[in-house]
């Protein structure tokens, strides 16, 4: 069996970018004149001299070289750790079932119930279960960061041992996951109820391990590879296909008007790459493929992005600087898996003016700078951000904007509060900029 490069790189173009509308440029005058000291020195990358096109696609290998290695040699002392080794007695499902819990406190803190005149206490409860959580969480930051380093180096350990991680998560029928996700993001007080859409949110991760597989075929056998294929494969029809009973959780999450439905639509372009098989794309997954940049031109960019640039279902949250980066970059690596040469959505935008060029743009000014954001700040963590965002970096290689790649360099890439490293999409941008090696 072969696999194919799951990414097809948009063409590069040096044209300049198109005019921005009559509503964006009053927009962004406007800004301009009520924040004159910080949007100035924002805008003021923008308008330097337009230094070598090469700026653009600024050279990923050479600048994550020393953090790939060093987090690939953490990983290379580090065994896999699958569900099946992390039981939790409250699960109703199988041991290798995935199962995450979430304190119902947690949900009603922004709207907590009327005062009683009640002195009644609850029932102390356990901890939510989040183990299952953190370890695929783990693995999504381990495989990439394997591969990473075996595309630098061309090591063996590193693509053998990105491999021992895939087996032990995906094939060995001993401790492989099931490719379903009807428990995650369960309530705490009610497990037998299943989990909740937002569950789904939770396996993302897996969409940079799908992005390695193609990278590490020296390491995997034909019968890996072959269980590789099954497992996405059915975790994707699962995301996929309308279910005849019980709850519809990822129908749930794929109509969310936030960045759950852009999770929804990052796994599955991500899956349907993998699992294509190699050669001329066969007319199904023309047809899935079409489907899913038809959505996200008539239905992502229509539900989310107002006409400024703005995601205003994630103004709403606890965490609105946050969501919105987070989705920000989640819209951006979409593009960057679903276009090709022929059809890229990089360039489409709606009559009014949504489109991933005015997102960009819009965010772009306080990403440079936190201070100028105008929405309320985050209850938590907003002093440690923004942090590297690959929307930068594929943004800059789509439109040709040197000043997005510049800042993309400028920002730290790996935060300490695991808060915000898992609303980083993407670890290993090396791995989207990059084919991997031709099928033998």
């Amino acid at each position: 069996m072969q696999w194919k490069a799951s990414m097809n790189l948009p063409p590069r173009t040096d044209a300049p970018p198109a005019a921005p509308s009559r509503r964006a440029f009053c927009r962004t005058a406007s800004a301009l004149l009520l924040a004159p000291k910080g949007l100035l020195r924002a805008a003021s990358l923008a308008a330097q001299p337009s230094p070598p096109a090469t700026a653009t696609r600024p050279d990923v290998a050479a600048i994550d070289h020393d953090r790939i290695l060093a987090a690939a040699q953490r990983y290379l002392t580090q065994p896999p750790t699958p569900l099946t080794a992390l039981p939790c007695p409250r699960s109703p499902g199988s041991p290798h079932d995935y199962y995450s819990e979430v304190d119902p406190a947690s949900l009603a803190e922004s709207n907590p119930p009327a005062n009683t005149g009640s002195s009644s206490r609850p029932h102390p409860q356990p901890p939510p279960f989040t183990a299952h959580r953190d370890a695929l969480f783990t693995l999504g930051l381990a495989v990439p960061a394997l591969a990473a380093a075996y595309l630098l180096t061309g090591d063996p350990r590193y693509a053998q041992y990105a491999a021992l991680w895939l087996r032990a998560w995906f094939v060995d029928t001993a401790t492989r996951m099931t490719p379903r996700l009807d428990y995650g993001q369960t309530l705490l007080a009610q497990p037998a109820a299943g989990g909740s859409f937002q569950g789904i949110l939770e396996t993302l991760p897996l969409v940079e391990v799908a992005q390695s597989i193609p990278f590490l075929i020296s390491a995997l056998s034909p019968s890996d590879q072959l269980a590789l294929n099954s497992w996405f494969t059915i975790y994707l029809r699962w995301l996929t296909e309308e279910q005849d009973s019980g709850p519809r959780l990822p129908a749930l999450a794929r109509d969310r008007k936030d960045h759950h439905g852009t999770s929804w639509l990052l796994q599955v372009s991500s899956y349907t790459l993998l699992t294509a098989p190699a050669g001329d794309a066969p007319k199904a997954e023309t047809s899935a493929l079409d489907n899913l940049r038809h959505r996200f031109r008539s239905v992502t960019l229509r539900a989310q992005i107002a006409a400024d640039g703005t995601f205003p279902h994630e103004l709403t949250s606890s965490a609105p600087y946050r969501d919105s980066l987070f989705n920000l970059d989640m819209m951006a690596a979409v593009c960057q898996l679903l276009s090709t040469r022929f059809d890229s959505v990089w360039e489409y935008e709606l009559e009014d003016g949504p489109g991933m060029r005015s997102a960009i743009a819009y965010h772009f000014p306080f990403i440079a700078d936190r201070s100028l954001w105008p929405y309320r700040a985050d209850a938590q963590h907003f002093d440690q951000l923004p942090t590297r965002r690959v929307s930068l970096l594929f943004t800059a290689r789509a439109y040709q904007r040197p000043e997005y790649a510049a800042l993309w360099k400028a920002l730290p890439p790996d935060p300490v509060e695991p808060d915000i490293l898992r609303t980083l999409p993407i670890h290993q941008p090396l791995l989207w900029v990059r084919q991997p090696p031709p099928s033998v």
